[in-house]
């Protein structure tokens, strides 16, 4: 890794090296937390997690071969390590100091709703042109954004990186570990009102992605958003808005919703019309791809390559991936959830083909208000024209309870655990229905979706 020897790793965590050579500029292969991710030539992290130690795995790493280790405690051993105040922050500086000697441009992506899809679409829209690394899975906070920078190789180009937060303070820190290049800010919606209480709180909070970012940033922001198009920018470079309306820097004309199938439209930019086929299906997918299109035309992109980086992307595990069995349609959109996004997927829903079936949990970190919140999406479904509602969770009941008030019939379920739903799940599921299966991801709702593809 490109100016990772242990004496500048040393210097950039300010810690002090023993059992090694503070002039050896030999330098590591990788980074790892997890002791058996551990490779030759790698430095191990110690970190104490919740469930495990990872000073108790030091042995372990270096008969696999690990050049080093970083610890928080002296250790016993004759190889090489660095003691640190912190693991954790030492992680956190490494990761910033090998970010600041990359040659590469970074997308920073934050927001309430839609990071991970409007991270998809921009790394495909930019895989046209450029070797791209992206963040995966949900490895976008305090240890999985280090990590992700970690994997940047020489041969990359351009990294999209998903940056999620639930505090104050957090986005300034991961802001100092990816310095970004383009800042993307999807929308301000209601999502960790526990910690950051009001919308204009998240606003303040997600905007620290600006303190870090490059000396010329580039600023990308959903125009349609009030909170973000009252964003006045401190940067020479000017704001690149996106939306619906004409007025936005990069707008949709000629919108075609196709239900599941996904949608058309036109995106229309100061350097050309680009007619797309969005298959991920949503009208909310729209402004993605066009967060998406903003980026490629700031990173140099023509419109025809941002035409097939947006009509290649089909798939977004767990966010609204279409999947048919044969005998039902999945919407499987399981990864997450919040108020906002979880209307937009019944939305969805309400396009499918057979009978249309809900399977909501709860969402988490809603803030005192949570009950009236899950209370509401229930009333939003009775709007709707769905035959079926199962409702899963503790909070759930509330979602149950708004469904059941709203007076619109419905078949209409709740149960308290996953397990009493799968037990009755062959009862309630019907040959050619379609169904939506949607909770905050420690709800780990990815087991229905796999119980209900056998």
């Amino acid at each position: 890794m490109k100016g990772l020897s242990l004496k500048k790793i040393t210097a950039a965590v300010e810690g002090i090296l023993y059992n090694g050579e503070a002039d050896d500029d030999g330098e590591i292969d990788g980074v790892v937390i997890d002791s058996r991710k551990a490779e030759k030539n790698y430095l191990f992290v110690a970190i104490k997690g919740e469930r495990a130690d990872g000073h108790d795995f030091v042995r372990q790493v270096f008969e696999k071969g690990a050049r080093a280790v970083i610890s928080e405690k002296t250790l016993d051993t004759d190889k090489p390590y660095i003691l640190v105040k912190s693991s954790a922050n030492a992680l956190k500086q490494l990761a910033g100091y090998y970010r600041s000697i990359l040659d590469i441009k970074v997308v920073g992506i934050t927001g309430s709703v839609g990071k991970t899809s409007t991270k998809e679409f921009i790394a495909s829209v930019l895989s046209q042109r450029y070797k791209v690394l992206k963040t995966a899975g949900n490895f976008n906070n305090e240890i999985g954004l280090p990590l992700t920078v970690f994997n940047i190789r020489n041969e990359h180009q351009a990294a999209v990186l998903e940056m999620g937060i639930s505090d104050f303070g957090e986005m300034t820190r991961l802001s100092r570990i990816a310095r970004p290049d383009i800042c993307v800010i999807t929308n301000i919606g209601l999502c960790h009102l526990e910690n950051l209480g009001s919308r204009d709180g998240i606003l303040k909070a997600k905007t620290e992605i600006f303190k870090y970012a490059k000396e010329h940033y580039h600023t990308v922001l959903n125009g349609d958003d009030d909170k973000l198009s009252a964003i006045k920018t401190e940067n020479e470079n000017k704001i690149l808005f996106y939306g619906m309306e004409p007025g936005n820097g990069i707008y949709a004309d000629n919108i075609k919703l196709l239900g599941i199938e996904g949608s058309e439209c036109d995106i229309i930019t100061e350097k050309g019309n680009i007619p797309v086929h969005i298959k991920v299906p949503g009208k909310h997918m729209i402004y993605n791809a066009m967060a998406a299109a903003a980026v490629g035309l700031l990173l140099g992109l023509d419109t025809e390559e941002i035409r097939k980086g947006i009509e290649s992307l089909e798939n977004v595990g767990g966010r609204l991936n279409i999947i048919k069995t044969g005998k039902i349609t999945i919407i499987d959109d399981c990864y997450n959830a919040n108020p906002v996004s979880t209307k937009s997927s019944i939305d969805v829903l309400e396009y499918g083909f057979g009978r249309k079936v809900a399977i909501l949990g709860d969402m988490f970190e809603l803030g005192e208000n949570e009950k009236n919140l899950h209370y509401d999406v229930g009333h939003h479904i009775g709007d709707k024209n769905i035959q079926c509602a199962v409702f899963i969770g503790d909070l759930s009941k509330n979602t149950y309870e708004g469904l059941i008030e709203s007076k619109n019939t419905k078949a209409t379920y709740y149960f308290k655990k996953t397990e009493e739903f799968l037990k009755e799940k062959d009862k309630i599921i019907k040959e050619g229905d379609t169904v939506l299966v949607k909770a905050s991801h420690s709800m780990h709702f990815e087991e229905i979706v796999n119980a209900l593809q056998n």
